[in-house]
């Protein structure tokens, strides 16, 4: 049967990402039911000179999805859906968002093994940009994937595994959108299981100088600096047997909508409006979110709402780095011209093998600084950019950041290998855009 393009659908030809700060007007939005009509599409769009840009759900807060020729959406492509719940691995479309996911691997049984905080992104949005969440013994989500089939800038179809084109494997799991277009996505699951988490306000100092022992002895630890405060929020989510401390439904929403997002909300306006009084609020917000512990399935507790929207950044460095980067950062805040009104999120993660991961090679923590929409933030992001590249610090490729290929080179030792098989999977520079461009290289 003869394999046509997908037809343009020039009605929604606008798109913008969640936190409103990324926009584009695309000349083709294409809708492919098919692997064949990806395929298809990407050939077309190699031999008369177009590009073309995949597209998620808009979490990434970079130009990394921003595309003003020809726009994919995998929300419609049809795909393999296999679950074996006895080798624990799952077959999925990759443009199925991670709620999705965690809904279906818990009918039959399964997880994964760690997420971050939010669940609204795609799968392969997800893993191409570096996503994860925080433990010890955990790398990114990308670390989880046993396989993908990947439609390369030639319109050829290709699955990559440990097994099979293993270089392409160790560049397309943390593939940057720039190899191609993944369209499925075989996961390494565990078993279905419950995390008792533990949130509680404690002084930032007895968080530091506790970190390296509970780093290890918690299955999964961050917490949240408040900025011009003493104080921080620990955060510990480890396995138990049973689902017997579950929140009840009020204290969940009291603590998770009321005060998380919606007057967490309205405090972020007055501060942005009355710049005086956000040291007086980050000090009532440092104490508002009293202690709690409860029971839930595992996703449960990994993914919150967030519905209070903001611009961020986030380096991940090494381990043994964190102390002096929390403390430049915190007298970046205190000489700020604007205030700060997002507290700050450290998390950790193990070392990976994936080329352009974050972890690649290392244990990592994470710092994750965040401004509430509206409100300036390029002065903060770049002196604290200025901190973490001078620590080894390599950027979430999601995030917010002003590094190029040249400056990102030594921070990633297989830097010229992951170019190096862009060269051949994508020689027309196909999936190529200004984000592309700049952390890559034309």
């Amino acid at each position: 049967m003869r394999r046509t393009a997908p037809r343009p659908d020039r009605a929604r030809s606008t798109w913008s990402n969640w936190a409103g700060n990324q926009a584009a007007v695309a000349a083709d939005v294409l809708v492919p039911r098919s692997v064949g009509e990806v395929a298809a599409a990407i050939r077309t769009a190699a031999d008369t000179g177009r590009r073309v840009k995949a597209v998620g759900s808009g979490h990434s807060f970079t130009d990394i999805a921003r595309g003003d020729d020809q726009r994919i959406e995998l929300s419609r492509l049809a795909g393999p859906l296999a679950v074996d719940p006895a080798q624990r691995r799952i077959t999925v479309p990759a443009g199925m968002p991670l709620r999705t996911l965690n809904d279906l691997l818990a009918r039959h049984g399964l997880a994964l093994p760690n997420l971050g905080d939010i669940d609204a992104q795609t799968i392969s949005g997800a893993i191409s940009t570096g996503t994860h969440g925080t433990g010890a013994r955990h790398g990114c989500l990308a670390t989880f994937v046993e396989a993908l089939t990947l439609v390369t800038g030639t319109g050829e179809v290709l699955r990559c595994s440990a097994e099979e084109h293993r270089d392409l494997f160790a560049a397309a799991r943390v593939g940057l959108g720039a190899l191609g277009v993944i369209v499925d996505v075989t996961l390494r699951c565990v078993d279905a299981f419950v995390l008792r988490a533990d949130e509680r306000p404690v002084p930032l100092a007895a968080v530091l100088a506790d970190l390296p022992t509970a780093i290890e002895e918690n299955d999964h630890l961050e917490f949240y600096w408040f900025p011009y405060t003493d104080r921080a929020q620990l955060k510990t989510n480890n396995r138990v047997p049973a689902d017997n401390a579950p929140l009840s439904r009020l204290r969940g929403w009291l603590d998770d909508e009321l005060l998380a997002n919606t007057v967490f909300a309205g405090a972020c306006r007055l501060g942005r409006a009355a710049p005086r009084t956000v040291p007086a609020i980050s000090a009532i917000s440092a104490r508002a979110l009293t202690a709690r512990s409860y029971t839930a399935r595992s996703d449960k507790v990994f993914c919150t709402p967030r519905r209070v929207r903001f611009t961020e950044m986030e380096y991940g460095l090494p381990r043994a780095a964190l102390p002096e980067a929390l403390t430049a950062l915190r007298r970046i805040v205190d000489r700020l011209p604007f205030k700060v009104l997002f507290p700050v999120e450290v998390r950790f993660t193990a070392a990976d093998d994936i080329w352009l991961s974050h972890g690649y090679g290392r244990e990592s923590a994470y710092i994750a600084v965040h401004q509430y929409v509206g409100a300036p933030y390029e002065p903060y992001f770049r002196a604290f950019e200025e901190v973490t590249e001078a620590l080894g610090g390599r950027p979430h490729w999601g995030k917010l950041h002003y590094r190029d290929a040249e400056s990102l080179r030594p921070a990633y030792p297989r830097f010229d290998d992951f170019l190096a098989v862009r060269d051949r999977l994508d020689p027309a520079r196909v999936f190529a855009n200004a984000y592309t461009q700049r952390v890559l290289g034309p």
